[in-house]
């Protein structure tokens, strides 16, 4: 273990492995991405059962709001995450976000009427967005470029885990004829975000916000330590740094800030803000937000009405879904982010008519349906689920921290949550209210308005696969800010680097910037 400034009021004690680092980040998105797949399940769970429902008095307008209510959270917390993130640093912001969630968890499972229930779970949505959002940006600057999809993929690929743990512990407690059948699952959801305060002290502060801070000594360790073991000599390690510093120096010679205008200030950022930010609100509306927190209400269209099937088919649809989640983190890193979205999003469109069609043959006539006509519905809403997260769940948070530059990084990422729980806010509130109006019909609606998401995806979106955050900026500003060979090349050993040639440049540059 290496202790290392961090340039904020937390210090860090990080290993000198460079593979032991890179597990240790991954533990860190893992414990912050089961902390919202743990929330969603265990609402999934929840309305399913008679204890939760019949000690609120919960009719359909009632349970959207419960159910809703962490997204008013989302939605606030994601207003000042970047703001946070970029003045306190990455790790502050994920301690801060992870404490104010503990105290949401609390007030959630001592909830005694709807109101501290809302109002506790508006806590808890705050706490979680801005952890989120700064976890995010976090791990995308500080991932070494060859692991950033499998680091950064799995801040959301975990979702499955912890809502896999929700539906296991709801179907334990769900027998139970008390109110800690709710209050027992609500409770142990903290775990996960204090597991993430406890590897905090292990990890170190992003090299881009130390660069950006004037911390370029410490910058450097990082960079080492995430990338060559510590060896501050290693021709990747140099030519990591100097992207980094060479990037961040042109950017101030632009005169670009860090202020939340920044993210609309030029053409160039709007791009990247409509590309970059739409990954949010794209997943939010895909249509997966039924089965996330509605999947009794799903399973009753297609017929399976009995509490204990349905909190079965919760367990088997989170390992299901965790499985294509790791699938599609391979694709988007070994094929790349927008053919694997491509992918997902057509197979996505393909269910949701199936599923209608399906949905409308049970409700003609239910008394005369099928078994083979009830599994089949419930076999694809499976396989839509699944497709979902081939694409979505990895994206969700890997596309937009690679798509934004440094100035507007966390800025607009906050934008993107901010319009996802924008949207989430307002969908899951209508969507119980719609599948007990128009049934079937709301599956033919999601699908119209996906084929327009798959346009859109076609037609704007670029690809990241194999670049440094640095080297996306070819992309959108038409040249890379940095004279240095692009890092893949010299790791792969086709780029050389003259290191000491280098190491004078990264001097004069550093002096430069003090002075």
């Amino acid at each position: 273990m290496k202790k290392t400034s961090t340039g904020t009021w937390m210090p860090a004690w990080v290993p000198e492995s460079t593979l032991v680092l890179s597990f240790l980040l991954m533990i860190c998105a893992m414990v912050q991405s089961a902390t919202g797949g743990y929330d969603g399940s265990m609402l999934n769970g929840l309305n399913i059962l008679p204890s939760y429902t019949s000690y609120f008095n919960l009719n359909p307008a009632t349970t959207g709001l419960n159910t809703a209510s962490v997204f008013i959270g989302t939605f606030f917390g994601a207003v000042i995450s970047g703001v946070l993130a970029d003045r306190l640093g990455r790790r502050p912001a994920i301690f801060w976000g992870s404490a104010v969630t503990l105290v949401g968890i609390l007030l959630q499972t001592a909830a005694q009427n709807i109101a501290m229930f809302v109002v506790a779970r508006i806590v808890l949505g705050f706490g979680s967005a801005i952890s989120g959002v700064a976890g995010s940006v976090y791990l995308a600057e500080t991932f070494p470029s060859r692991w950033r999809a499998w680091g950064v993929g799995l801040l959301n690929d975990f979702y499955y885990v912890g809502a896999l743990i929700a539906a296991g512990i709801t179907l334990g407690t769900g027998e139970w004829n008390s109110t800690w059948a709710w209050r027992a699952p609500s409770l142990f959801q903290g775990i996960f975000s204090l597991a993430c305060i406890i590897i905090l002290p292990f990890i170190p502060e992003s090299p881009r916000w130390l660069v950006h801070e004037g911390f370029h000594k410490e910058a450097r360790l990082v960079v080492a330590l995430t990338n060559s073991d510590g060896n501050q000599s290693d021709p990747v390690t140099i030519t990591v740094y100097k992207e980094i510093l060479d990037t961040l120096n042109w950017e101030k010679s632009q005169d670009r800030t860090m202020s939340p205008k920044e993210i609309i200030k030029t053409p160039v950022a709007r791009k990247r803000l409509l590309i970059g930010g739409s990954a949010g609100p794209f997943s939010c509306i895909a249509g997966n937000i039924i089965a996330s927190y509605y999947l009794g209400s799903e399973l009753e269209t297609a017929g399976i009405t009995s509490n204990l099937e349905q909190l079965k088919a919760n367990v088997v649809l989170n390992v299901w879904c965790l499985a294509c989640a790791l699938v599609g983190t391979h694709l988007a890193a070994r094929w790349g982010r927008k053919s694997t979205a491509l992918l997902s999003q057509t197979l996505l469109i393909a269910c949701l008519f199936i599923i209608g069609g399906l949905s409308k043959m049970y409700a003609d006539d239910p008394d005369g349906a099928s078994n083979a006509l009830v599994y089949g519905d419930v076999a694809v809403m499976f396989l839509f689920q699944g497709f979902y997260s081939i694409a979505w769940t990895p994206l969700l948070y890997l596309y937009p921290p690679e798509v934004l530059n440094y100035s507007i990084r966390a800025n607009g990422i906050a934008f993107s949550s901010f319009a996802l729980n924008a949207f989430a806010l307002v969908f899951v509130y209508i969507m119980p209210i719609g599948l007990n109006n128009i049934g079937w019909k709301m599956y033919m609606v999601n699908g119209s308005w996906d084929i327009i998401i798959l346009v859109l995806i076609a037609v704007y979106w670029v690809e990241t696969k194999g670049k440094t955050l640095e080297e996306i900026d070819a992309i959108f500003e038409g040249e890379k800010h940095s004279s240095v060979p692009n890092v893949e090349l010299v790791r792969q050993g086709k780029e050389s680097v003259d290191v000491g040639k280098v190491e004078q440049q990264i001097m004069a540059e550093v002096q430069t910037m003090r002075e």
